[in-house]
């Protein structure tokens, strides 16, 4: 009894860990790359990692979305490759404005979350198979609508001619400093309060805990794990439109790069604090950690096939640090 009560008592270093492991991780990094370059904390540094991360935290938030109902997303990257694709073309090839462009291309990724959210809950097919499966197939639909080209003003056509449209000016703004950081910060906002203090959002992590119990409880499970995968694709789109806004062309699959360091913020994201569960400001510090490990990589001019290597050790040490209480 007494070395219960001194276990329940005392301080812990792997209770410490495991709730703040990434923090803990974060400033590591922070000090080392700090001595190691002092240009790492400067102004205009911290500026560009913020930057960097924005589309990365933001297409995250839509895996965190889907992760709180107990399901999870991979198509999000091949989502955000479309919303790129029809927002470039809607302003070069079809010449139209700032808002119907954006509208086509959020409308576009809630046909794509839909098509998901029916296999996954009606057909009831597992949802990581499905998300692979469709991952594959927008994937070949944004290569299809692009026919392999990359889309920029002043693009030659196939018939010969020069595209007609120019890419709006207030679009372009959104992909600049301080809006595109400005949007990251809003959407984590949002979402952070919506999964924390609204009715919804506690539902939805009931039903990421036991979903049958939640059925039981009279919770309307089928209708949030459809909300689920709309607002997942929704946020995968924004983050393609912020990117489409940021380079101003629509490379090919644009969107696939940004998908495991997505799944990894995500992930990450569940052991800040201790919470145990996909939230929008753990996703956030997930996005930063990893922000900060590409940016001082770069800085100490580590080569880019030994890159991963560092980036995915040092991610796999904050998730032991943060899953080792779950033994």
């Amino acid at each position: 009894m007494e070395n219960k009560a001194k276990k329940n008592n005392g301080f812990s270093l792997f209770d410490f860990l495991y709730k703040y492991g990434t923090l803990l991780t974060i400033v590591l990094l922070l000090i080392f790359f700090s001595i190691a370059s002092p240009r790492f904390l400067t102004q205009s540094n911290i500026i560009n990692i913020l930057r960097s991360i924005s589309i990365v935290t933001i297409i995250a938030i839509g895996i965190t979305i889907s992760l709180s109902v107990g399901g999870f997303d991979l198509s999000v990257g091949s989502v955000a490759s479309i919303s790129v694709a029809i927002v470039i073309s809607m302003f070069v090839w079809h010449e139209q404005n700032a808002f119907v462009s954006i509208l086509v291309a959020l409308l576009a990724s809630l046909v794509a979350g839909a098509i998901n959210a029916f296999m996954i809950v009606k057909v009831k097919v597992q949802d990581m198979l499905m998300t692979l499966a469709t991952m594959f197939i927008f994937q070949g639909v944004a290569l299809t609508y692009t026919k392999g080209a990359v889309i920029s003003q002043n693009m030659v056509m196939a018939n010969g001619e020069t595209a007609p449209g120019k890419i709006s000016p207030l679009f372009a703004q959104l992909g600049k400093v301080p809006w595109i950081i400005i949007i990251m910060l809003v959407v984590v906002l949002v979402v952070h309060i919506f999964l924390t203090y609204t009715k919804h959002g506690r539902y939805m992590y009931i039903i990421g805990g036991n979903m049958e119990a939640a059925r039981l409880s009279g919770i309307p499970v089928t209708k949030y794990r459809v909300i689920a995968y709309l607002l997942s694709a929704l946020f995968a789109a924004i983050g393609g439109i912020i990117l489409g806004s940021r380079v101003m062309t629509a490379e090919i699959n644009a969107g696939a790069p940004y998908l495991m360091d997505a799944v990894a913020a995500a992930y990450i994201g569940f052991s800040v604090g201790g919470s145990g569960k996909a939230n929008a400001i753990g996703t956030l510090v997930g996005a930063v950690l990893i922000g900060i490990l590409q940016n001082g990589l770069v800085m100490l001019s580590v080569p880019y096939y030994a890159m991963d290597i560092v980036k995915g050790t040092v991610l796999a040490f904050a998730l032991a640090l943060t899953y080792y209480k779950k033994r």
